[in-house]
Formats: C-alpha cells, sequence, structure tokens
C-alpha cells in the first residue's frame, strides 16, 4: 500500500522505532551469543538493535502480518549458524516466530487504538459540525437566512469547494436560491437537467463526482469549470426541501469525509428549511386574516376605505426615512421586522370601530336629514301660527347642520330657537328638542360628547378585538401602538392620556400620518384639506406639544420622498420561493 514511500518512512507509519527497539532487545538474549535481529522491508534490513554487516542469505527471516499488508519481517543474523545443531536452529526460529507473533499483535493493537481514536475524532468533529450547524441554521426561521447560513458554512469551512450552490424546488422546478462562487446562471439550469441531477433527487443519496467529464450522466454538458462535484439532497422527512450542489476546477477535489460534512450539514438544514417554509406559511395565514379584518373596516364605511392600506404604507416609509436620518435620529435603525410590524400596526390601528355604532361610525351632518325635516315642519308650523317669515330660519339651520364650526352667532341662532315653545290645538310644542339642540352646538364636528366618548372607545376596542390573536413575536408591540395612535404627548389623547415618555416612537409615527392622511382624503362630513394646509395643521400640533417635533419637521420636509416610498411598499405581500414540495414517494 505505500511501495512508493521510502522504507523507513513505511515501517514508522506501521510501529514506531522505540517500540520495536523494546521488541528485540527482549529477545536477542534468548539468541546465541553474537546474533545481531534486524527487521525487513522487501528483503532491506531497515531497523536493527546494532550496527552489522551481513548478507540476507545468512540470515533466518520470520513474517511480521500488519495491516499495511508490507513485505515485513524479523530476521536473525547467527554467527556460525553451521556449527548449530537441528534443534538449536528450532529454538532460533521458535523465538523470532513468537517475537513476530508479538509484534504483529502489538502493530494490531495499536492500530486499532488508533482506528478508534480517529473514530472518536471524526465523531467529536461531525458532533461539533452538528451543534455549530445547528446554532448557525436554526438562528432565524426566516428562509433567506437559513440558506445563507448553510452557503456561508460550505464556503468558510474546511470544505474544498471553490463554488456552491443550493436548490430549491419551485412550481417550473429546480432554481438556485443562494450561491458563491462564479456560478452562472446558465451552468446551473444546465445541472438540473443532467440525469444526475435527478438520480440525486430520486435516491436522497448524496454523491461525489470527481472527473466530471467521465460521468455519462452530465453527458459533457458542464463547463471546465467543473472538474469534480460533491452533490447532496436536503431532506426532511417528508419531503426533498432541495439540492446542495459545491464544485472545484480541479479532479479528485473530494473525498469520502466531505461527503458525510456535507450529510450532516444537509440534514440539519432541511429541518430548519421545512421550520421556516412552516413559519412563513403561518405567516401567509395571519397575513390573510389581519387583511380580512382591514377589509372588514372598509366595509363598515366604504367612504374611508383605503384610510388604512394609506396609513400602513407611509407609516413604513415614514419609518424608513427615520432610520436613515442620523442627524436628529442616529440611535434609530428600524428592522425588518418592526417595518412589518408598523406596517400591520396601520393596517389595523382602526379595527376598533367596528364595535361602533354604524350611526356615529358614518355620521355626515350634526342630525340626520329627517330630524332637520322635521325641524323645518315645526318652523313652518310656527310660522302660519303666529304669521312669521319661517324659511331663512330653515335654511340657516340646514347650513348649521352641516358645518363643522359654526361661528358663535350661529350657535346663539340655534339656543335662542330652543327657547321657543308654542301650542297648536292646546298641544305644547317645543322648536327644538335637547337633543337635537345638543347636536347643533357641538362647536367643531359634528359628534356630540357622547359621540365623541364612542369613537375615542375604538383604539381599546381594537385591542380587545385583537388581543386574542396568538400574534408572532416580531408583532410583540402590535397591540401597543394600535392602542396609542391617538395618544398625544401632552397627555391630551385618548383613550388613556398617555404623555410623551410613554408613547411609542411607533405609535407617534402612526398618529402622523394618521392625522396626515385624514386631512387630505375627502370624507363624508368634509371635503379634502390641501397637502400644504395638512402640514400647516401638523407644524400647528407639534407647536402646541400634542406631537413630537423633530418627527413632525422630518416628516414635513421629507414629505415627497415619503409618499414617493409609500407607493412602492411591498411589505404587505410575503412571497414564498416554494410553491411545491417534491415528496419522497413522486421524485421520479
Amino acid at each position: 500500500m505505500n511501495a512508493g514511500l521510502n522504507p523507513e518512512i513505511r515501517l514508522k507509519k506501521i510501529i514506531k522505532p522505540k517500540k520495536l527497539k523494546s521488541f528485540l532487545q527482549k529477545a536477542l538474549p534468548l539468541l546465541p551469543e553474537g546474533s545481531v535481529l534486524c527487521v525487513y522491508i522487501d528483503g532491506t534490513p531497515i531497523f536493527c538493535a546494532q550496527p552489522v554487516r551481513h548478507s540476507f542469505e545468512e540470515t533466518i527471516l520470520s513474517p511480521v502480518k500488519n495491516p499495511a499488508g508490507d513485505n515485513l519481517c524479523l530476521g536473525a543474523f547467527i554467527l556460525n549458524r553451521g556449527n548449530l545443531s537441528e534443534p538449536e536452529l528450532q529454538h532460533i526460529k521458535s523465538v523470532l516466530e513468537f517475537t513476530s507473533f508479538s509484534i504483529a499483535n502489538y502493530i494490531e493493537s495499536e492500530t486499532a487504538r488508533r482506528l478508534i481514536g480517529e473514530e472518536t475524532l471524526s465523531k467529536y468533529r461531525e458532533l461539533a459540525l452538528l451543534h455549530r450547524s445547528i446554532v448557525e441554521l436554526n438562528n432565524s426561521l426566516r428562509l433567506k437566512d437559513v440558506i445563507t447560513a448553510l452557503t456561508n458554512e460550505c464556503k468558510t469551512s474546511a470544505l474544498p469547494a471553490e463554488m456552491g450552490a443550493v436548490y430549491l424546488p419551485e412550481e417550473e422546478g429546480f432554481r438556485i436560491f443562494d450561491s458563491f462562487g462564479n456560478f452562472s446562471a446558465e451552468e446551473s439550469q444546465t445541472l438540473v437537467e443532467c440525469s444526475l441531477f435527478k438520480d440525486v433527487i430520486s435516491s436522497l443519496r448524496g454523491e461525489i463526482i470527481n472527473d466530471v467529464a467521465k460521468d455519462r450522466r452530465c453527458q459533457n454538458k458542464l463547463s471546465a469549470n467543473i472538474r469534480s462535484m460533491l452533490i447532496m439532497p436536503i431532506p426532511s422527512p417528508n419531503v426533498c426541501e432541495g439540492v446542495l450542489v459545491l464544485t472545484s476546477c480541479g479532479t479528485n477535489v473530494f473525498n469520502a469525509a466531505h461527503l458525510k460534512h456535507v450529510s450532516t450539514l444537509s440534514s440539519v438544514a432541511g429541518i430548519s428549511i421545512s421550520n421556516a417554509y412552516n413559519f412563513e406559511s403561518i405567516r401567509v395565514m395571519m397575513d390573510a386574516l389581519l387583511k380580512a379584518l382591514a377589509e372588514a373596516i372598509d366595509a363598515r364605511d366604504p367612504f374611508t376605505a383605503g384610510h388604512s392600506d394609506r396609513v400602513a404604507h407611509l407609516a413604513v416609509s415614514f419609518a424608513r426615512q427615520i432610520s436613515q436620518d442620523d442627524a436628529k435620529f442616529g440611535n434609530i435603525d428600524f428592522s425588518d421586522e418592526q417595518l412589518r410590524e408598523i406596517f400591520y400596526s396601520g393596517i389595523l390601528h382602526d379595527i376598533g370601530k367596528i364595535g361602533i355604532k354604524e350611526e356615529v361610525l358614518t355620521k355626515k351632518t350634526r342630525l340626520p336629514k329627517s330630524m332637520v325635516d322635521v325641524i323645518g315642519m315645526r318652523l313652518k308650523l310656527f310660522g302660519i301660527h303666529h304669521m312669521h317669515e319661517w324659511e331663512d330660519d330653515y335654511k340657516r339651520i340646514k347650513q348649521i347642520n352641516s358645518s363643522l364650526s359654526p361661528d358663535q352667532e350661529d350657535l346663539d341662532f340655534v339656543n335662542n330657537i330652543s327657547d321657543v315653545k308654542f301650542k297648536v290645538n292646546g298641544s305644547t310644542i317645543h322648536m327644538l328638542q335637547p337633543t337635537e339642540r345638543e347636536c347643533l352646538t357641538v362647536r367643531r364636528g359634528n359628534l356630540t360628547s357622547e359621540e365623541r366618548m364612542e369613537i375615542e372607545r375604538h383604539p381599546a376596542e381594537s385591542r380587545r378585538i385583537l388581543e386574542h390573536i396568538p400574534f408572532q413575536d416580531d408583532l410583540s408591540q402590535l397591540l401597543t401602538i394600535i392602542g396609542q395612535h391617538h395618544e398625544r404627548l401632552d397627555g391630551s389623547g385618548y383613550p388613556e392620556g398617555l404623555c410623551a415618555d410613554d408613547i411609542l416612537i411607533q405609535s407617534r409615527i402612526l398618529a402622523i400620518v394618521d392625522i396626515y392622511d385624514a386631512i387630505t382624503q375627502e370624507r363624508h362630513y368634509k371635503p379634502a384639506t390641501p397637502k400644504e394646509r395638512a402640514l400647516k395643521i401638523l407644524s400647528l400640533e407639534a407647536a402646541e406639544g400634542k406631537l413630537d417635533h423633530d418627527l413632525v419637521n422630518l416628516f414635513i420636509d421629507n414629505i415627497s420622498d415619503i409618499e414617493t416610498g409609500a407607493e412602492s411598499i411591498d411589505i404587505d405581500r410575503p412571497v414564498s420561493t416554494r410553491f411545491c414540495k417534491i415528496s419522497r414517494n413522486h421524485m421520479n
């Protein structure tokens, strides 16, 4: 096996000289005086107990069995051999045979010990690799992170690969998901079309091809950049999750140890990839559920449909702008998970309005038309009985009813006519009922204090509706962000009246974009406010201490970029690269 090596090196690979010398020294006293013991390989004396000059023919030899299969012998040179009797010669041969047997036993036990040591070391390395790969490959449930960890391990470990790629199954076949080295797209597709690729998938066993040009399954389709290849399926309990391919431009590069190493990596990667797909399936289902809830809001009030979606996109775009600003917000850098959380906070921030009375939620005017018509009838009846012009009063009531901010004269007018009472056929009629007066004298907006309280409970109602959903860890603050989006830094917000230090920055972001979108969009009770006016309103709110001053300034200064960025946000459309799984029962 080691015929090409120097004989002395070959002997040292079989047994250490020090130990061999010990055997020879113990055997020498059993031989006639003047005898010399030597060890021979292929008839050449390699190791002697002492220097001697003699011919091979004068030596009595006894073979030494060894795992290397070398022609190893123990020889004894005997002075005056011709004068020895037959019993004396037999004794010498017995000593040599016993010593050879002892040396052979020692060599065998040492070989076994080495093998056990090597196997133990191999198992240790395998366990170390397993431990390291489990930590690295299971560090994330995102498919991209898992595959990147796998390719990095292949690239940075002791594997002699110059190029590598991970293929994942898609609807139209296997495609590269990640790679390292100069792995061209054309060559990657050529490899998929080779029968070798299909054989590995169908057998679920890895292979080493140390001279690709001689493998018929490749049909000389691969370039000269690929001379050696290690190809390994990435299995999980029920499917082939993908295929790992490592290549080199040299021949005879990979060996069985590399195959075992990669097999261990692939086994761990298969479970991690399967977990990533399962996690993404849950995420897709959760996304669908959250979108369904958001659509339920639009169904309640079609006039405001799209508000939550716009707020979500603006909030993420604004958050990205904050992450890029090192002057005021150098310590803030929103992660992908935090951006996704902000997005869904925007999508669901008004979900609590599902629980708000429809007549309050969709209230267009201070009083419904039917009630205003009844007031008009009273005014007409009063005018007929008292010979009083009533049409102008009726027009003024209708104008006040649709006004968002009536002036004091209008409010005084309502209060005055509310005091008017008259009798018809003995019955006393009040020109305005107390509830009608309350609605018409609201100073701003069209909601009474009770109706305002009804609306203001929607953040708490949102939390109540959503708290039963087992959100993933990356959405752990979603309920808090939603619950705080109407809080104000000066404590004037709702539902809890929180102050600055208690309000998350995500909630402050949501508050700004919520106000901006609400006042720049047409509603059933008001026209759209021009952008410049809307930004001025935000600035005034910040000056009064209600909104975060630095955030508002950044929003105003970058409004064009924020709105442009909002149009390209696709965080609401998670896409899995896997469209199909290849079952082990259907791999042919």
